[in-house]
């Protein structure tokens, strides 16, 4: 039998705003419901729960600017537009300074949803990895290192505002998302935390240009093909 050769995996990297160097993606994970308008539209209650996460692998990452097929598997593919926070230090069971330090950057994010198969998902009392962690499913703009004021986030379809908030509605704060997820894993240089989206959420046909636009950040824009 010949032997097996495997190939050299490349690193999967995104730009970073004024500089050459790239940022390499370690890890993905995204918080669910940190909006309590979105909370509300997807049927809970913004008061009930705790933070909860799930993952994306870093092959799923897609730069702005690309055109992207619809994926398969759907009929009901959907845009969430999310702050993005990079991190740049190792740090478990962290306290809230602690997790202020780690933050490296930030970025726009869209985190694509196969909704039907996640509403599958969820009747049956299912993960929802195929739903959440399919190819091509992580938008993102270039990361600007440094601190996040307050802004704006909204996400356009075709010029249209599908979603509108101030990151300071979210339920829980940066420093308190990587304070919950320190306490189940140990982060690193690298990992990318998908902050949670606003309501609104809506679907994306083909054709659709989709936009998400945060203030003191480079968007993060995706075509359907």
């Amino acid at each position: 039998m010949a032997a097996l050769v495997f190939p050299t995996l490349p690193t999967v990297t995104l730009a970073v705003t004024g500089r050459r160097e790239r940022f390499p993606v370690r890890r993905i994970f995204c918080v669910g419901r940190n909006y309590a308008e979105h909370t509300r539209e997807m049927g809970g209650d913004p008061q009930a729960e705790p933070p909860f996460f799930f993952t994306k692998p870093a092959d799923a990452v897609v730069e702005s600017g690309r055109t992207i097929p619809y994926p398969p598997a759907t009929t009901d593919l959907h845009h969430e537009a999310e702050l993005v926070v990079a991190i740049g230090a190792r740090g478990t069971m962290v306290c809230e300074d602690e997790a202020t330090r780690m933050i490296w950057g930030h970025a726009a994010g869209n985190d694509l949803t196969r909704r039907d198969l996640q509403a599958e998902a969820k009747a049956a009392r299912r993960p929802w990895d195929m739903a959440k962690g399919f190819d091509k499913s992580a938008v993102l703009g270039p990361i600007r290192p440094g601190p996040m004021p307050d802004a704006v986030l909204r996400c356009l379809v075709n010029d249209a505002i599908r979603q509108e908030a101030r990151l300071s509605d979210m339920i829980w704060s940066v420093p308190a998302i990587i304070m919950a997820l320190s306490r189940l894993v140990s982060l690193a240089p690298g990992d990318l935390i998908f902050t949670g989206t606003p309501a609104g959420v809506g679907p994306l046909n083909p054709g659709d240009i989709c936009k998400v636009e945060i203030e003191g950040l480079q968007p993060a824009t995706v075509t359907i093909a």
